[in-house]
């Protein structure tokens, strides 16, 4: 199992924040480091300087990085126009030599949208431009010459399809939520990798059973993974001081996320590896506790 390091920049996170953690991630052992794409702290709380571009800043961890993955759970669709983060994000890939994986999502907190003034279309709009991008993106990354698109909301003509990323014939996509039937037939269809989000074990398992019937009928076999919230300490204090520092209950991250100590945690993570998760993003909310990261990389990573 590989673990990989999540943040939540919107909470609060210059650059230089991300850059620490990114570095840090490489330097451990942890096999990536990715990050959301918001524009607006997510629920009550002192923003500090605000969220950064997400593509922005990867695009500059590339070129700080050499080794470690990079890429977003997930950007939304309703952020940008299909051709120009098809642009964007091929561009990533080539500045980081190759490294770049794409989380796509519908889009679903409709106060940032209103706060900077993007539309936030119905849900089922929402869903219909989704897969389209998908379909585009695809397209424009693997097509041999100009690509064109017709489509309920976007149209491509005669595009060059350029640039192209590095890696061949396309960076991986993944697609997460634990919906029973779009989600399932999209990832199926489109997704090299689908992520349940911040569920339980038993939660997460039903949705990788549903993601697999439908993988089944499209002849593809997907990469399985899980976002947990993770709390590691060596002791009881150390571990309430961490949860307490997140604004968290201790009781319900045990429950619903990585919470204990190393051996609770890698316990929980055996659990998740028994269902067929072969990476587990690792949703780290203190960006500022060093020592965090250090412990998980001496008394985790090395034991799954």
């Amino acid at each position: 199992m590989k673990l990989r390091i999540f943040t939540e920049p919107q909470e609060g996170a210059t650059y230089d924040d991300l850059l620490a953690v990114a570095q840090a991630t490489e330097r451990l052992g942890f096999d990536a480091f990715f990050r959301s794409d918001h524009y607006l702290r997510i629920g009550a709380g002192d923003p500090g300087p605000g969220s950064t571009d997400a593509w922005l800043m990867l695009a500059g961890l590339a070129r700080e990085t050499s080794r470690i993955r990079l890429g977003t759970l997930v950007t939304p669709a309703t952020f940008r126009l299909p051709g120009p983060l098809a642009i964007s994000v091929a561009q990533v890939d080539q500045m980081s030599g190759g490294r770049v994986e794409l989380g796509l999502g519908t889009g679903w907190f409709d106060r940032e949208h209103a706060a900077y003034g993007i539309p936030f279309p119905p849900t089922q709009e929402r869903f219909g431009r989704f897969e389209e991008q998908l379909e585009i993106i695809d397209g424009l990354w693997t097509s041999d010459g100009p690509y064109s698109f017709e489509g309920a909301y976007y149209r491509l003509a005669d595009s060059p399809a350029l640039p192209k990323p590095v890696q061949r014939p396309r960076p991986p996509i993944i697609i997460g939520g634990v919906g029973a039937k779009r989600t399932p037939r999209l990832a199926a269809k489109y997704a090299d990798e689908y992520n349940v989000p911040f569920h339980t074990v038993e939660e997460t398992g039903a949705a990788y059973d549903r993601v697999r019937r439908a993988a089944e009928e499209t002849g593809r076999t997907l990469v399985l993974s899980a976002a947990q919230t993770v709390c590691v300490g060596r002791d009881q204090a150390e571990l309430e001081r961490r949860a307490a520092a997140i604004g968290t209950d201790l009781a319900e991250l045990r429950r619903k996320g990585l919470a204990g100590t190393p051996a609770e945690v890698l316990d929980k993570l055996g659990r998740f590896g028994e269902l067929g998760a072969d990476r587990v993003y690792l949703q780290l909310m203190d960006l500022a506790d060093a020592d965090h990261l250090e412990l998980i990389a001496a008394e985790v990573l090395p034991h799954v």
